[in-house]
C-alpha cells in the first residue's frame, strides 16, 4: 500500500523539479541553440582598427556584435550623444552608436525585412556594454532603440517577471550585461504589457576569498550551481561569463587542455541551459605579436594551436556565444566543422 504514495510523491518531486529547473524556455530562438561568433570589441581604438565591424559582418550570420558604450555631451551645443568607444571619458572624436553600428547594418536589416525569412531571425545580435551608467545615457539608448523598433527583436512585459513571453522575432537581438541600474530603465520602468527592446545578463554570485588569487581559485571550482543559483526572467535571459570560470587564472595562466577543464566547460553550459539561459564566454585568441591588431594581451592563450583547442571545445559544448578578437578565424573553424 505504501508503494503508490511513494511512487505518486516521486512523481510529484520529478514535475516540480522539471517545471522549475529543466526547462529550456526559448534558448532555440537564437541560432537554433547552435554557437554564434561574438565580435568582441567591434569598434575602432582611438581612431584605429576602424575596420572591425566590417570583418564582423563579413564572417557571415548569424552574428553578435559587442559595443561598448559611453556619454559624450557637446561643450558648444550642451546636446549629448551616444558614443562608441572603450573608455569612459570620451572626447567627441569616438563613433556614435547610430552611425557607426544603425547607419552601417541598415542595408543588411531592410533586406532581411524584405525578404521576411524570420525563421532564421536574428541575424546580427547587438550587445552593449556600458563603460558608463550615466541617467542620460541610459534613457538616450533607450530612446535610439526606439527609433530603430521596427529592426529588434522584442517581448511583450508580463505581470510575473519569471514568466518569460515569446520573442516576436526581428533581424536584431539586442542585449546587455548584468547592472541593476540597466534593469531599472530597460526592464522596471517599462510599463506591463509595454515591449522589451534590450534584454540582460543573469546576476553571477559574488566570489568569496580575500584576494585576487583565492578568488580566481573559486570562479574556477565553485559548482556551477552555486555560481548561477536565480532562474531567467523575462529581462535578465543570457549569462556572461569570463574564462576564468573555466581555466583557474584565465587564459594568461592556461596549460594543456585537458579532460578536465571539458569536463568543468560542458558542467557550466549544462546548467546554463538547464535553467534557461544563453551562455556566453569571453575573449578566446590566440596571437604572436605580429598578429596583433590591437587586441587585449589578457585575452592571448599565446598561440593558435592553444586557442583553436579551446573554440572547439566551445564549439562541441554547445557555448551560445564564443567571443574573440579573431572574426575570421573562429568563422573559418566553424564552417570547417559544418562541412564534415
Amino acid at each position: 500500500m505504501e508503494r503508490p504514495n511513494g511512487m505518486y510523491f516521486l512523481l510529484g518531486w520529478l514535475l516540480v523539479v522539471s517545471t522549475v529547473y529543466f526547462q529550456q524556455p526559448h534558448l532555440d530562438f537564437l541560432n537554433h541553440n547552435r554557437p554564434i561568433i561574438d565580435a568582441h570589441n567591434c569598434y575602432p581604438y582611438e581612431g584605429l582598427w576602424t575596420d572591425r565591424l566590417r570583418r564582423a559582418l563579413a564572417a557571415g550570420f548569424p552574428v553578435a556584435i559587442e559595443q561598448d558604450l559611453a556619454w559624450y555631451i557637446d561643450p558648444a551645443t550642451k546636446l549629448g550623444q551616444v558614443m562608441v568607444t572603450h573608455e569612459a571619458r570620451t572626447t567627441g572624436k569616438e563613433p556614435t552608436l547610430r552611425e557607426y553600428f544603425f547607419e552601417v547594418v541598415r542595408p543588411i536589416v531592410e533586406k532581411e525585412l524584405r525578404q521576411n525569412d524570420r525563421a532564421h531571425w536574428p541575424v546580427i545580435i547587438l550587445h552593449f556594454d556600458f563603460k558608463s551608467e550615466d541617467p542620460q545615457l541610459l534613457q538616450s539608448v533607450w530612446s535610439l532603440l526606439d527609433e530603430y523598433r521596427d529592426w529588434i527583436t522584442t517581448a511583450v512585459k508580463t505581470a510575473d517577471p519569471h514568466d518569460l513571453a515569446p520573442f516576436d522575432p526581428k533581424p536584431l537581438l539586442v542585449l546587455t550585461e548584468d547592472s541593476d541600474a540597466q534593469e531599472d530603465v530597460f526592464f522596471k520602468r517599462i510599463p506591463v504589457g509595454a515591449r522589451l527592446r534590450v534584454f540582460g545578463s543573469a546576476h553571477t554570485k559574488k566570489l568569496p576569498g580575500n584576494s585576487d588569487r583565492e578568488r580566481a581559485h573559486f570562479a574556477a571550482t565553485l559548482p556551477p550551481e552555486e555560481l548561477l543559483a536565480e532562474r531567467p526572467t523575462n529581462y535578465r535571459r543570457w549569462w556572461n561569463n569570463s574564462w576564468s570560470e573555466v581555466e583557474e587564472g584565465g587564459q594568461v595562466n592556461a596549460g594543456d587542455w585537458t579532460s578536465t577543464d571539458m569536463h568543468r566547460l560542458q558542467a557550466l553550459v549544462d546548467h546554463a541551459h538547464r535553467l534557461g539561459f544563453w551562455i556566453r564566454f569571453y575573449t578566446l585568441d590566440g596571437f604572436s605579436p605580429t598578429q596583433d591588431r590591437g587586441w587585449d594581451q589578457t585575452y592571448n592563450l599565446g598561440s593558435r594551436e592553444a586557442v583553436l583547442k579551446r573554440w572547439q571545445a566551445a564549439l562541441d559544448a554547445g557555448v551560445d556565444l564564443i567571443a574573440t578578437d579573431q572574426y575570421e578565424d573562429l568563422s573559418a573553424v566553424m564552417a570547417q566543422m559544418r562541412s564534415k
